[in-house]
């Protein structure tokens, strides 16, 4: 699979966990997290600079953005140095916008090893971290040099990592592929699944096509791809990106998000009993945590980057495959939907 961009393409291979290993160079820089290092510390053994980060949302942030630009440095990579990025969504997101910054911009190869990062972050070519105003507010568009995807490296994720990954596999039926949804509703998402190629290609497909007629997120398509993420991020944030994982956060804000959408007339009745459904049959939660203050949720939203001067902006299902960007949405409108759910 070929994903084509304004400055050129990349490839999106399948491989196994052998062949990666393989693949790679004895003097690859390789940054991971301590998760991936201790179920790997045999075969990352035979590298030479391997960087290891704490696991984890929090990791993402200025500080360690900063350890690994002084690491990079430290071990004297190159303009023409490739930089691996080996691991979750955190590490693709993070050593991303770090090879976008290092010498005004370094190659990076993308190797996921969770299910969320191999059907959604690993493409595309956002890169970026967290500040404490908000998720993702410093960040790039930097496309990487390959993806290497290998299904196999799922073999070693606790079940919670899959679901927590299926989130976005069911966005990406909701959204745009709703022959997922058919197959999701009759076998959701579990380790070894029978399926698992084939919903981590589907996924990949639908994104890559996205991101190949927007690129940039000037036209509103791209921005369907944040079906329940401006709700989801806002709840992580004001867990402090503890208790749910990003996924998690994403089923219950696709639920939330429906819930708006139906109350604003864009989304179908019914949409969003169907979603919680869904949502529950994979395990994930459907409903905002105790104790948060709806009010405070929507404040956080504000600062999410689609908002505009005029209002709140939410991408919002107008049926099963299809979503559209909506501006402008009042927010004392959201909170009072979300106070009444």
């Amino acid at each position: 699979m070929i994903v084509r961009h304004s400055r050129g393409e990349y490839p999106i291979d399948f491989r196994s966990v052998q062949s990666i290993w393989a693949g790679l160079k004895p003097l690859d820089p390789i940054v991971t997290d301590q998760n991936v290092a201790r179920h790997y510390a045999e075969a990352l053994s035979s590298f030479e600079r391997v960087f290891v980060l704490p696991a984890g949302e929090r990791t993402k942030n200025l500080t360690q953005f900063g350890r690994i630009l002084g690491w990079l440095a430290g071990v004297g990579a190159k303009r023409s140095t490739r930089v691996v990025a080996l691991g979750g969504g955190v590490i693709g997101d993070l050593v991303g916008f770090a090879a976008a910054s290092y010498m005004r911009g370094v190659p990076f190869l993308q190797i996921p090893t969770t299910l969320l990062a191999m059907v959604d972050s690993s493409v595309g070519g956002k890169v970026g971290i967290d500040l404490p105003a908000g998720k993702n507010l410093a960040g790039a568009f930097h496309a990487p040099s390959e993806v290497w995807i290998a299904p196999d490296f799922l073999n070693t994720l606790p079940a919670r990592q899959h679901r927590n990954g299926a989130a976005e596999v069911w966005k990406a039926g909701y959204i745009h592929r709703p022959e997922l949804l058919d197959a999701l509703r009759k076998n959701p998402v579990r380790p070894r699944h029978p399926d698992l190629r084939w919903i981590i290609e589907a996924s990949v497909d639908m994104k890559r096509q996205v991101v190949e007629a927007d690129e940039f997120e000037t036209n509103g398509l791209r921005a369907t791809l944040n079906f329940g993420h401006t709700v989801g991020h806002a709840i992580e944030r004001q867990l402090s990106y503890r208790r749910l994982l990003h996924g998690e956060a994403i089923a219950v804000g696709m639920v939330c998000e429906a819930k708006i959408g139906e109350r604003l007339g864009v989304t179908p009745a019914g949409t969003a009993d169907q979603i919680a459904a869904d949502m529950a049959q994979q395990g994930l939660p459907t409903e905002i945590p105790l104790g948060l203050d709806r009010r405070e949720l929507v404040t956080t939203m504000a600062g999410d980057k689609k908002a505009t001067d005029s209002g709140l902006a939410l991408s919002l299902l107008t049926g099963w495959g299809t979503c559209k960007l909506i501006t402008g949405i009042d927010p004392a409108e959201v909170v009072s939907i979300l106070i009444s759910e």
